[in-house]
């Protein structure tokens, strides 16, 4: 992610959770592909690394990779023979740890001269042109290092996998290498069109980035993502595809969907081992099929869904998304970052929250204040007649709603307060106090209002709030004659949502009436 905001436009990302920093370098120095670059790190500085009792280190080709017969043993000693991709596995790892700085190549001084030895197709000689040797990182993983220190590693191998993934292949890029390769087998450059390759580097990355912003979204704003359920593939892929404003897509743009996720599906296969996501790959008979039968159904039952790949972020892939976002200069929080906030800064974020989140926000703002002078800060700060007031309110009883009764003296002093009496009341009944005043009609149909005006500014009208303006209406006989006159600044708009939502045809025109009485009284 590139780019840098600054100032009041910056956007905002909702909270995620996060373990603590000491958790997520376990999670890291566990991730496969990252414990297979520390092990080979080590494997280079012992002394059957260097072989034959010369001095510690790996001889290495020209760009740092490993010959084939180091590569052999290095792959023996991940224990990765018997793999048919083993030594696939344990050149990304040796690569990694070249990379993130666990291993140091140190060039031969006449390397660049002599140009000697057989070039294989990637332009790389095949003889040793350098020594692979630890590097200063590696004591930071066996000890040396804090957890933040770990961290940093992991996020810099994990940018260089970002970059490998979102970069094609030169088979992929040029279309197979039939035609561009000699009798000798090797490539020969001049067969290359390079006018003609289809691939933006940026535009790649920009799509991999994009991917990754989504489901960072779904994970704090979604419930069961939150709570560790997988994103099926084709609903991701849609996401990057299809406009939000349409309803049905179109064949052109399911076929654009079904490339992005067999492209989502390679990059994921990629990214897993790092510990970024969690992968259960498209079904291997999907992707063996012919383009005709592969394209994505329009309707995809449950067996479909899981046969067309699952992902989600692991907690360190959350941590490592939301450094990438926080480093382009977006407002990323984590849970716990307002322990220490004033109140009304808790309670204007708190809608942004899944309701797990919000809960563990609340109580580690309160872990640092006594619960009357918490109640006391809550209240205080729910006050006021601005569009964001009922919001704060109704955060405000959610957060009061963990106080136990050491608060009532707190809620006592409100119980007059035109703003808070009405919840007071409703804290203290439900905290089972005794000689609770009841409240008188003003202030019922006041926090009705308040209610509800939160609600809307909140989850908008959903499926919710018809019942709870039927359930209103059919309480109150003469509701809306009543309602109308209500001294709230969202009056109006309450009034006018209800009878948008209120299924009876009759009882809705009662509202919008009402609705109209209430702004021509405040004109």
């Amino acid at each position: 992610m590139s780019g840098e905001l600054t100032g009041d436009d910056r956007p905002a990302m909702p909270p995620v959770r996060l373990p603590s920093e000491a958790e997520l370098a376990r999670d890291a120095l566990a991730a496969p592909l990252f414990a297979r670059a520390a092990r080979l790190a080590s494997w280079a500085g012992a002394e059957g690394g260097a072989g034959n009792g010369s001095a510690a280190g790996v001889p290495v080709g020209a760009g740092g990779e490993l010959l084939a017969d180091k590569l052999k043993e290095a792959t023996g000693h991940l224990g990765l023979s018997d793999d048919e991709d083993g030594q696939v596995h344990t050149s990304q790892a040796w690569h990694l740890a070249i990379d993130t700085g666990l291993l140091e190549v140190e060039e031969h001084g006449e390397s660049e001269e002599t140009g000697d030895g057989p070039v294989n197709p990637a332009g790389l000689t095949e003889q040793p042109v350098g020594t692979a040797r630890p590097g200063d990182e590696l004591d930071q993983l066996r000890g040396g290092g804090s957890p933040v220190d770990v961290l940093e590693i992991w996020q810099e191998g994990m940018e260089s996998v970002l970059a490998d993934a979102a970069t094609p292949s030169f088979e992929d890029l040029v279309g197979g290498l039939e035609g561009i390769t000699g009798d000798d087998g090797e490539i020969d450059p001049e067969a290359i069109d390079l006018d003609s390759l289809d691939w933006n580097p940026e535009k790649e990355a920009d799509f991999l980035d994009g991917t990754l912003g989504n489901l960072y979204l779904l994970t704090a704003t979604d419930q069961a993502v939150s709570a560790g359920a997988m994103v099926p593939l084709p609903v991701l892929a849609a996401s990057m595809i299809v406009p939000d404003d349409m309803d049905e897509p179109t064949d052109e743009v399911l076929e654009e969907v079904s490339a992005a996720m067999m492209k989502l599906d390679e990059q994921f296969r990629m990214l897993a081992p790092t510990g970024l996501v969690e992968y259960r790959p498209v079904d291997e008979a999907l992707t063996e099929e012919t383009d005709e039968d592969a394209e994505l159904p329009e309707q995809l039952d449950d067996e479909d869904v899981t046969r067309y790949g699952m992902v989600r972020l692991t907690p360190l892939g959350i941590y490592g998304v939301r450094t990438r976002i926080r480093e382009a200069g977006i407002d990323a929080p984590a849970v716990g970052d307002l322990a220490d906030a004033e109140a009304a800064k808790l309670l204007d974020a708190l809608p942004a929250y899944t309701e797990e989140n919000a809960q563990a926000e609340i109580e580690s703002w309160l872990a640092a204040r006594t619960p009357l002078l918490a109640a006391r800060e809550l209240l205080a700060a729910a006050h006021g007649t601005d569009d964001h007031a009922p919001s704060r309110r109704l955060a405000c009883q959610q957060a009061l709603s963990l106080i136990g009764m050491d608060a009532e003296p707190a809620l006592r002093e409100v119980l007059e307060d035109r703003e808070l009496g009405g919840l007071a009341r409703v804290w203290l009944v439900e905290h089972g106090a005794q000689d609770v005043p009841q409240p008188d009609e003003e202030m019922v149909f006041w926090l009705t209002v308040d209610t509800i005006a939160a609600q809307l500014a909140t989850a908008g009208e959903a499926a919710e709030l018809q019942g709870l303006v039927q359930g209103l209406v059919d309480q109150h006989a003469g509701f809306f004659d009543k309602a109308w006159k209500v001294e709230h600044p969202a009056t109006g708009e309450v009034l006018e949502a209800m009878g948008r939502v209120h299924p009876d045809r009759q009882t809705a025109k009662e509202a919008r009436k009402a609705a109209f009485k209430a702004r021509s009284r405040l004109n």
